[in-house]
């Protein structure tokens, strides 16, 4: 059987000279091709990859004597074996690449068909959420650039003008992720981002004598919501 060993330095597959014979050798078998000799096969890859790194190693032979081999790469494998005649060559490549690809983890294989479906369905979502960050950064550097020239607090309209937004969507994704509440008629912030620096509110008294307060997104808290709302908007439409 071929073994992959696995280089300590680089972390790149390889393959000893003598399992890559014997895949070769295999192959001409079943094509009716004679066996290749081990020197033969040496000096052909000797000759093959003139110029080119390859370690040399010494292999264990099950008699207890030892023989001089080539640690390839799988490409210097590949490249070694298209001197074969097209039979033998795609059947020692079929399995060069077989042997190239990941390997699934053994405690995977034991899960259940259930288990394996959830796993998927997780990594799908995974890719979905990079997918939507990678494609909110233009939406981001967009506000990022408008906070950079114009550093004024904004009221609540002048925010969804800024993003482009329904209002009455963007109140409701306010209230769904706890950024604001109603309060006396009034779209107030809570606490904490108030604290964060991403909202600053003004209390006074109107011509009737009538207390308000008027919440108003600083720059620092345009940029932060620019962020959470165009992710939002890029993950309904995967929903």
């Amino acid at each position: 059987m071929t073994h992959l060993i696995l280089s300590s330095n680089s972390g790149e597959a390889t393959v000893s000279t003598i399992d890559l014979l014997a895949l070769v050798n295999e192959a001409r078998a079943r094509n009716n091709e004679p066996e290749l000799r081990r020197n033969v096969f040496h000096a052909r890859v000797e000759d093959e990859l003139d110029g080119d790194h390859y370690k040399k190693i010494v292999v264990q032979n099950l008699n207890g004597t030892q023989s001089g081999a080539f640690e390839l790469s799988l490409d210097q494998c590949m490249l070694v074996s298209m001197r074969e005649s097209k039979g033998v060559r795609r059947t020692v490549l079929t399995k060069l690449k077989a042997m190239d690809e990941p390997k699934e983890p053994v405690w995977v294989a034991s899960l259940s068909p259930q288990a394996r479906i959830a796993i998927a369905d997780l990594n799908q979502q995974v890719e979905q959420q990079q997918k939507a960050i990678e494609q909110a950064k233009p939406a981001v550097e967009f506000v990022d650039r408008y906070v950079t020239t114009d550093s004024g607090s904004k009221g609540f309209r002048q925010v969804a003008k800024l993003f482009r937004a329904n209002e009455r969507d963007l109140r409701q994704f306010l209230a769904d992720e706890k950024i604001m509440y109603r309060l006396a008629g009034e779209w107030m912030p809570y606490g904490n981002h108030i604290e964060a620096g991403r909202f600053e509110v003004k209390t006074g008294v109107a011509d009737n004598e009538h207390a308000f307060n008027a919440a108003k997104f600083t720059a620092k808290g345009i940029h932060w919501l620019a962020g959470l709302w165009a992710i939002h908007n890029l993950q309904q439409e995967f929903a």
